[in-house]
């Protein structure tokens, strides 16, 4: 598909609308999607065919000491991974030394194991059986209680 003959021109008024604040198709944003659908026109005949009207455009906004949308959106973006990264390495920090501790408890815990193993099979081994308290069975439960 070829581009329309006024196509350059419809760009030009676009961008002059857009600059001076008087948007009539779009959302007044000074970006290149807002130019092409301000323009009528799709947003590759900007990035392709008319490099040299969206490089005025960025001239033209850089110039009147605007910030274009676009790099705005991507600070802020910027900020916000960064702050996501940071408070990554903190729980990752968290976690780290969440695990130390687990391994430590975990050899503790080994070490108890072994000597208890060791003191069972010794032939001076004194085992205690702890009284426990006998499970209902199921058709001694109350149907009525709440746990049933």
């Amino acid at each position: 598909m070829s581009p329309a003959h006024d196509e350059r021109d419809r760009i030009r008024a676009s961008m002059d609308r857009i600059l001076s604040g008087t948007p009539e198709q779009s959302n007044g944003a000074l970006t290149i999607v807002a130019l092409a659908a301000e323009a009528a026109v799709p947003r590759n005949a900007l990035t392709q065919r008319h490099l040299d009207l969206k490089n005025d455009f960025y001239e033209r906004v850089r110039a009147r000491g605007g910030t274009p949308d676009r790099e705005l959106r991507l600070r802020r973006q910027i900020v916000k991974l960064k702050e996501l990264r940071a408070a990554d390495a903190e729980e990752i920090k968290q976690l780290r030394a969440d695990v130390e501790a687990l391994v430590a408890a975990l050899h503790v815990s080994q070490r108890e194991n072994r000597q208890l193993r060791e003191q069972q099979i010794s032939p001076d081994a004194v085992l205690r059986v702890l009284p426990t308290q006998p499970r209902p069975r199921l058709a001694d439960r109350d149907p009525a209680s709440p746990s049933a």
